[in-house]
């Protein structure tokens, strides 16, 4: 999905418009007992309370695109097909499907036993035990015609794209706290609070203004944890490699095939390359968030100094880990907010503008960090003066 595409819908979900039809959950607790289940019309509900809901579900929506949200491709055949279906019959009914509503539940309630059982046992099992709160919305709105000049005719539509987005929550109860009531002081804790969500999807995704429905856009709070059980029981499938590992494949993959020519200045030049890369596609909100494929990481190591033996290499281990073919998000590979050099006992972070400022050499047969002292020197935010000043 574009940044646009998100937006809109991101947009959808102000609470003071009140665009979403419903909002549907179901509350278990860690033994898996369904506690409550629901429907509210979003239009009955007070104030205050939608301002809560279109928090946690604006949230499911949020994140860096190749990081925290991801593609998953689903199937309306073999394996997948009665996921795709579930999922389907809850876009298209807008989620007055009793039955694929209780199949999206039973999904995510199975999830939540499994993870429960793989916990270690332990003596504190009672602190580790957490309540879950999934929940599911459903909204619809006009696609616009395009007129040739790419503009919206907001006087004739061509469709409706109709969408659900699904968040789950967990819930915990509220450390208590000496509080202020009724003329009195006294400690409180009883209440049990909905944490911001550790994952959901946004199902189908939205692609210039169409519905993809055999894509889903799934979110994940930490990006090094995909929930991928979560996943096959939702969408018959798992998104791709998770962002840090992907970040890690690639960052080992140039260190071992490039070897000695991974210098500091063929890290600066990539790091610039990809940067400017990026920052041009996001600079257009009707494109989708850049990635890469093996050729293109090829070529710029290329422009960026390196040897053809060196790149083939790469390309080789490339394709053996991510598969012939395959792209990568560019921020994968590298991040334009920040560039970071550190050996085992020192860790350094410069502003990407500045980088130029620090570079390596041998000094007296020992191989050394230089920074350019470029203005004010601080040591534990005290201004200190250098040799020679």
């Amino acid at each position: 999905m574009t940044p646009k595409d998100l937006s809109e819908i991101k947009r959808r979900l102000d609470p003071n418009k009140r665009y979403p039809a419903s909002i549907c959950g179901c509350y278990v607790n860690d033994d898996g007992e369904v506690l409550a289940t629901f429907r509210k019309p979003v239009g009955t509900l007070p104030q205050e309370e939608v301002d809560r809901y279109m928090t946690l579900f604006r949230k499911a929506l949020s994140g860096t695109q190749g990081q925290n949200l991801l593609p998953v491709t689903l199937s309306d055949t073999g394996d997948g097909a009665p996921c795709w279906n579930t999922l389907r019959a809850l876009q298209q009914s807008r989620l007055r499907d009793d039955a694929a509503l209780q199949q999206l539940f039973g999904a995510a309630m199975a999830w939540l036993q499994a993870e429960k059982a793989a916990r270690p046992q332990t003596m504190d099992a009672d602190k580790l035990a957490v309540s879950s709160l999934i929940l599911v919305l459903d909204d619809a709105f006009d696609v616009y015609h395009r007129r040739r000049d790419g503009e919206e005719d907001r006087d004739r539509s061509d469709t409706m794209y109709t969408y659900v987005l699904c968040c789950v929550c967990t819930v915990k109860p509220r450390k208590a706290e000496l509080t202020y009531r009724a003329g009195d002081f006294s400690v409180t804790g009883d209440d049990w609070v909905v944490s911001p969500p550790e994952l959901g999807f946004l199902y189908p995704a939205r692609e210039q203004g169409a519905s993809d429905i055999y894509t889903a856009v799934y979110y994940t709070k930490n990006i090094a944890d995909l929930h991928e059980g979560f996943a096959e029981r939702v969408f018959g499938s798992v998104p791709e490699m998770p962002a840090s590992q992907q970040r890690d494949a690639l960052r080992v993959m140039l260190q071992e095939t490039l070897a000695e020519e991974c210098s500091m200045d063929v890290m600066q030049q990539v790091h610039d390359k990809v940067s400017d890369l990026i920052r041009e596609q996001k600079e257009d909100k009707t494109a989708d968030p850049l990635s890469m494929d093996c050729g293109e990481i090829t070529r710029l190591l290329e422009d960026s100094g390196v040897t053809q033996a060196r790149t083939q290499a790469f390309a080789q281990e490339y394709e053996e880990v991510f598969g012939q073919g395959a792209q990568v998000p560019a921020v994968n590979l590298v991040s334009p907010r920040e560039f970071k050099v550190a050996t085992p006992s020192v860790s350094i972070r410069v502003d990407p503008a500045h980088k130029d400022l620090v570079s390596t050499r041998v000094i007296d047969g020992q191989r050394c960090i230089v920074i350019l002292a470029d203005g004010a020197v601080e040591v534990n935010g005290v201004n200190i003066a250098l040799s020679g000043d």
